[in-house]
């Protein structure tokens, strides 16, 4: 990251990104593990005092820094993403904005990491659909029942199919939330 504030600096670019994900659990110390990449949430815009998190759209600028980066540090290419971006359209967690936990790496390059609470809901809606490592995620965030409650309700905003809501019921059960899987 501050490999990336230094390119940044050179073209005199500034940047605030919200992060979710791996990089994000280990960035703050939530959960000590390894990952491959840096998924970006949304990109932060000000308004007044406020603070907007929109669809992440990497200006060129952006990209083109990433790869230098990406190259310097033999990364591979999408080492940082926006793949979780298309969350923002459908709508954050309520109070996303105020738990967020920033940290910059110069005066070009902000990140803000989303909060243990947010990180139980989206792993939730992640571990629904591809399981594996979110799962283990978030269990290792040990969330309460009432947590994984508001998590399941939100995450079905995302998602209103009956499909969807069997899987989760399931999911819950498996892992031993079977009170939440009866109340949702």
């Amino acid at each position: 990251m501050k490999a990336l504030n230094s390119q940044l600096k050179i073209i005199n670019k500034r940047i605030e990104l919200v992060v979710c994900g791996g990089s994000a659990l280990a960035a703050i110390g939530l959960v000590n593990r390894t990952t491959n990449d840096v998924d970006v949430l949304g990109i932060v815009e000000r308004s007044d005092s406020k603070l907007i998190i929109n669809r992440a759209s990497f200006p060129k600028w952006f990209k083109s820094s990433i790869k230098k980066v990406a190259r310097n540090f033999n990364l591979p290419p999408n080492w940082i993403n926006a793949g979780p971006t298309s969350l923002v359209d459908f709508g954050l967690p309520r109070g996303l904005e105020e738990r967020l936990i920033g940290k910059r790496f110069g005066d070009y390059l902000t990140v803000y990491y989303i909060s243990r609470i947010d990180q139980i809901f989206l792993k939730l809606y992640a571990s629904v659909d591809r399981g594996g490592y979110h799962i283990d995620d978030l269990m290792k965030l040990k969330p309460t029942n009432e947590e994984i409650e508001a998590a399941a309700r939100w995450s079905m905003t995302h998602d209103v199919s009956e499909g969807y809501r069997e899987l989760l019921k399931s999911l819950l059960r498996r892992l031993g939330f079977n009170d939440v899987a009866k109340r949702i």
